[in-house]
């Protein structure tokens, strides 16, 4: 099978027609040229034409950038001083590459080289210049010095925004894996807590078959009716539509509570009225674990919430009257709940203490940060 040809470019299709348009300022080399004669008028052509092949190789060949520019530049010297000064406007094509140089020093050797090619050739024709050749020539070899530098601030953006642009990829990555260990929280502590009170409701209803039927029946529609609002609550949950507040978790871990034999008395502005919502939702959801583990692990008969807003923070404390940390087996290290409690409040600067004294406490503070007469929580 025969080997597909490789289709030569003349300039980089991705640049499209521009250079193409900057070729028509050749013109004007070549039309002066036409007034020449002989050997100088051959050999002046054939100098411009090495020039455009350099113009279009530079577009190419990165590693022998140097190499183009050098032959560039003793074009221009070269025609500036044997035929006419104006031929130094040909510099226009030079600079621009010069401004490729991302290199501090490669910038400024190449435009050192630039500027001794430019006033190079006015020096050696200092004599038959008239005045109105210098300010036809002044104007054009200012603008000319000042190209490299533009072109250089112009490159340093671009790439700056091609930066920008991937870090912007990356940013939207990390924010997709964050999202997803998100959801995994908190389809965990969603289902946590619900799993655990079917599982004591089970165990309820097993023990009043036989002794109370009527009460089996009711506990085992409850159970049906919890887990029909659990999966209300993932379908919420994994569709982004549902915000906690602190005052309706409250309300929701009473009944759990409730359903386990554990008392639960709740103090302080459960509203926490001005806190933001996702402060409020990490703190409910904070809540919602730590009383989990009450269930699972402490065998409390009593649970107590606390909640003090201050100027500076705002506090939840958890109590229970349970076996504590160490009989319980629990520690800050341990289970996916207390570990995700703490990554929950690091987004909002928030920390988390457990203690152990007749029972176990958990105390979770979030700092308010003031701005201005209003206070918003980190």
């Amino acid at each position: 099978m025969p080997l597909a040809r490789r289709k030569t470019e003349i300039f980089p299709r991705a640049l499209g027609f521009s250079p193409y348009v900057w070729l028509v300022y050749m013109v004007i080399p070549l039309f002066n040229m036409a007034y020449e004669r002989g050997i100088k008028m051959v050999l002046g052509y054939a100098m411009i034409a090495i020039f455009i092949v350099s113009y279009r190789q530079l577009f190419f060949s990165e590693r022998l950038t140097a190499f183009w520019l050098a032959v560039q530049m003793i074009i221009i010297v070269t025609l500036s001083l044997l035929y006419l000064p104006f031929y130094s406007f040909m510099g226009f094509f030079t600079a621009n590459f010069i401004g490729n140089y991302q290199d501090d020093r490669k910038f400024r050797i190449a435009f050192a080289a630039f500027v001794a090619s430019i006033l190079l050739p006015i020096l050696g024709n200092i004599r038959h210049l008239t005045v109105s050749d210098y300010l036809t020539l002044v104007p054009f070899i200012m603008i000319m010095l000042m190209t490299p530098f533009g072109m250089r601030s112009m490159n340093l953006r671009k790439q700056l925004e091609l930066q920008l642009n991937e870090a912007r990829e990356q940013i939207e990555i990390l924010v997709k894996k964050e999202e997803r260990l998100r959801i995994a929280r908190d389809l965990h502590d969603t289902l946590g807590h619900t799993l655990s009170l079917l599982t004591l409701k089970s165990q309820l209803v097993q023990r009043l078959t036989d002794k109370d039927p009527e009460k089996a029946r009711l506990e085992a529609r409850e159970m049906e009716e919890t887990s029909r609002a659990a999966l209300r609550q993932v379908r919420e949950l994994v569709s982004d539509m549902r915000t906690l507040t602190v005052a309706e978790e409250i309300e929701e871990v009473r009944s759990i509570l409730h359903s386990a034999d554990i008392t639960l008395e709740s103090e302080g502005d459960t509203r926490l009225t001005g806190i933001p919502d996702l402060t409020q939702n990490i703190l409910s959801m904070c809540l919602k674990e730590a009383v989990t583990n009450i269930i699972k692990h402490s065998r409390a008969t009593a649970c107590a919430i606390t909640i003090r807003k201050g100027t500076s923070d705002v506090r939840m404390v958890i109590r229970d009257n349970g076996v504590g940390l160490e009989d319980s087996g629990l520690s800050t290290s341990q289970g996916n709940g207390l570990k995700g409690m703490s990554e929950r409040l690091a987004l909002i600067d928030g920390t988390l203490k457990l203690a152990s004294s007749g029972g176990t406490e958990l105390i979770i503070t979030v700092p308010i940060i003031i701005k201005g007469k209003e206070s918003v929580t980190a």
